[in-house]
């Protein structure tokens, strides 16, 4: 395909939001095609991943990872095609995983990126089940959630691409599985297709007393990825040595301060020196990079097989990006989301 015939389209970042991002954040530029120096490829995104820690790199503060500076196009994971390659072992029509960021043209040196198998039936799944997402899953489960057969585990966006990663793992596991979703269509699903034991709707008033109903014998591990009022109603029902892998905490992503109600520090601390509970963050490629030749191994199989189920939301047209970001921090989504470019 001739890049003069599809210029450059991308999305920058214009302005820092407070609260939820708003198209005034983002500035729709268009151009020529960059063209690669020696050494360098250049990539047509054909998907882009749609995550929730994007919302954190819009924010100027202290993180883990800098902010993306305005000017700049936002961030994110791709799957790509080569275009032209000026270094050896790469040619046109390659796939690989890069960070792109949300432009269809993007140019990245050969360690920037991983090559694909040409044989890869969905090459967006390398954003999902065999990408960060699943990893996260994977690693933050078995490493620091450590499940033990018999054990009670509680994973919140149950539907979503970690957490249903790790409820269908926890059950390999022979734990006994309870997810958290929004909406009854959600919660079926967690039982029905992916295995769960137990889904319940976090928007429902007695939310509290169905999870304990279902979490008589308490809970020994608790993967955290959303906060608020999950938390809230999951924290009492820990059990002692429980474990509570902590990936993100969505439900603040768009808050701009701290919400008003009473300090909970002092209670949450006294009950993890009581308990003996193990709360631990982690920021997966950082953490655990060197073992990701190893999850694939693993998984890999296990999806072909269809023996670990995954959903995924497939939206077309990079304009889309921003409004879909949105309901991904909403919890809108149903599955893992990526943009189909093509």
């Amino acid at each position: 395909m001739s890049t003069a015939e599809h210029p450059y389209q991308g999305w920058q970042l214009s302005q820092r939001p407070s609260g939820e991002p708003t198209e005034q954040c983002f500035t729709w530029v268009t151009g020529e095609c960059p063209t690669p120096k020696q050494g360098e490829l250049l990539l047509r995104t054909e998907y882009l991943s749609l995550d929730p820690y994007m919302r954190g790199r819009m924010d100027d503060s202290e993180s883990y990872a800098p902010p993306v500076p305005l000017g700049d196009v936002m961030v994110g994971g791709t799957v790509s095609q080569v275009v032209h390659s000026t270094v050896a072992g790469f040619e046109e029509g390659d796939w690989v995983l890069s960070q792109g960021g949300w432009q269809n043209y993007s140019l990245a040196k050969p360690e920037e990126v991983v090559k694909l198998d040409h044989a890869l039936a969905h090459p967006s799944y390398a954003l999902g089940i065999l990408g960060m997402p699943g990893f996260t899953a994977y690693m933050g489960l078995t490493d620091i959630g450590k499940p033990q057969a018999g054990e009670t585990l509680v994973v919140a966006a149950a539907t979503g691409p970690v957490g249903a990663t790790v409820g269908q793992l926890a059950k390999r596991f022979g734990c006994h599985v309870v997810g958290v979703a929004g909406g009854a269509e959600k919660c079926r699903h967690a039982v029905e297709v992916l295995g769960f034991d137990h889904c319940i709707d976090h928007h429902t008033e007695d939310f509290e007393q169905r999870l304990a109903s279902v979490c008589p014998k308490g809970i020994d591990i608790y993967f955290e990825n959303v906060g608020g009022k999950v938390f809230d109603a999951v924290f009492p029902r820990l059990n002692p040595r429980a474990r509570v892998p902590v990936c993100g905490a969505v439900s603040y992503y768009n808050h701009a301060e701290l919400a008003d109600g009473p300090d909970k520090t002092p209670y949450i601390l006294t009950q993890l020196i009581k308990k003996r509970i193990l709360l631990q963050g982690f920021i997966i490629f950082a953490d655990y990079a060197d073992h990701y030749s190893d999850f694939l191994s693993v998984m890999t199989p296990w999806v072909e097989n269809g023996e670990i189920h995954y959903r995924e939301q497939v939206i077309k047209g990079l304009d889309q990006a921003p409004a879909a970001l949105n309901k991904v921090l909403r919890g809108e989504n149903f599955g893992k989301v990526v943009i189909k470019l093509s």
